[in-house]
């Protein structure tokens, strides 16, 4: 019989017998020892150094068994916050991942029972966001990280900041669109004085006499005197051609410049809110991933539950309830009936809430009318497909 060195077959076989998972129930916590079958768990209970570790359990039950207890639950959690930070998913399955390690602490050794115990513990401790669902139980981990929540806090402040600056912005606009309107008054081109045009004719006494004549001879003179006679009428028609001419060019001038002005404002909102990223959270996207045809997700409609990384969405289907996390490039926005409710995802009025009024099929776009803000009730009127997308309910 060969001896049971650590080089030898025999030793090398045992080795590559016990290096899978084998049955919890024969695995002996206090001796961190995992025997193969029945008999030999019972052969192993029955030694000598398993009588000696008992000895010492009985001695101080509770302090061991809290330790144990407080073993499997950091090293749960932390597996929870490797593999499954930003995710909705079922306790079964971060259970079976974790007791795939062959030296985990296990859970009949500390002082949770079942694992539907321990999973309402978190939920009590705030540790977790637990959901009780047909499916069984559901849970998500809760980040308490202080990197984080410092993350959490700048997002936040510069979101409020961007908002600011929008409003200044806007309010600057229309500060320059009161200030052209004063600079050219509606009145100015009805007061201009109409005294030429009211002139009556004035004949002095040496003018010669008008005379008509049907003689071809006589065509020069009657020219030059109804010429001479129509000047007076004329030169005031001029003026004041000219006058309106240019108080039109002006004020036309003053609207085409307050119209430049208010389109250069809307390219630069459009340029400062045209991002590469549309992802938000509480709208209803479509997934287009063929990797994802084989689990019947493909064409599959999902509500954004949070966003990773400006491009990395964690979607909840609306049909099976599984959360995926999927890439932006993977997934479409997807267009509500008319009267629904949209966001807009990208583009000038970048993160506003609109009504969808009107679908252009040919040019593939919608007119939408914006509800609440600052641009409440401004009507935009072609808006491209990708830059809108359906509210979740």
């Amino acid at each position: 019989m060969g001896k049971n060195e650590f080089l030898t077959p025999k030793a090398i076989a045992n080795r590559i017998k016990a290096k899978g998972l084998q049955k919890l129930r024969w695995y002996c916590q206090m001796c961190q020892k995992q025997c193969r079958d029945e008999n030999g768990f019972k052969c192993h209970c029955m030694s000598e150094g398993h009588q000696r570790q008992m000895e010492v359990f009985g001695q101080n039950p509770n302090r061991i068994v809290d330790g144990y207890s407080e073993e499997f639950e950091t090293s749960f959690l932390d597996h929870m916050k490797r593999s499954h930070r930003f995710s909705r998913i079922a306790a079964t399955v971060v259970y079976n991942e974790y007791i795939a390690d062959r030296h985990h602490v296990h859970m009949n050794s500390t002082q949770w029972a079942t694992l539907t115990e321990f999973v309402k513990y978190l939920g009590r401790e705030g540790k977790c966001k637990v959901e009780e669902t047909p499916k069984g139980w559901f849970i998500t981990y809760i980040d308490r990280d202080s990197e984080t929540l410092f993350k959490e806090k700048m997002k936040n402040k510069r979101a409020r900041s961007d908002l600011v600056d929008e409003e200044k912005q806007e309010r600057e606009i229309r500060k320059q669109i009161e200030r052209a309107e004063q600079m050219v008054p509606n009145g100015a081109v009805a007061a201009q004085p109409l005294e030429a045009e009211l002139k009556p004719l004035e004949k002095s006494e040496d003018s010669e006499k008008i005379v008509i004549s049907l003689g071809s001879s006589c065509k020069l003179v009657v020219k030059e005197k109804v010429g001479s006679s129509k000047l007076v009428f004329e030169e005031p028609e001029i003026e004041k051609v000219k006058e309106n001419g240019k108080s039109v060019k002006s004020g036309g001038g003053s609207r085409s410049a307050l119209d430049d002005l208010m389109k250069e404002q809307e390219k630069a909102k459009e340029r400062s809110n045209r991002k590469d990223y549309w992802l938000c959270e509480g709208i209803i996207v479509k997934v287009m991933s063929k990797k994802l045809a084989e689990k019947g997700y493909y064409k599959q409609k999902g509500i954004v539950l949070k966003v990773m990384d400006k491009y990395v969405g964690e979607i909840e289907m609306l049909e099976s309830k599984h959360v995926l996390r999927v890439d932006q490039e993977e997934l479409e926005t997807v267009i509500p009936q008319i009267g629904g409710l949209v966001k807009i995802v990208n583009g000038g009025y970048r993160g506003s809430k609109a009504r969808l009024l009107e679908v252009n099929t040919d040019k593939f776009c919608a007119k939408v009318q914006i509800e609440k803000g600052i641009y409440d009730g401004r009507v935009l009127q072609a808006v491209e497909y990708e830059d809108i997308c359906k509210v979740g309910q």
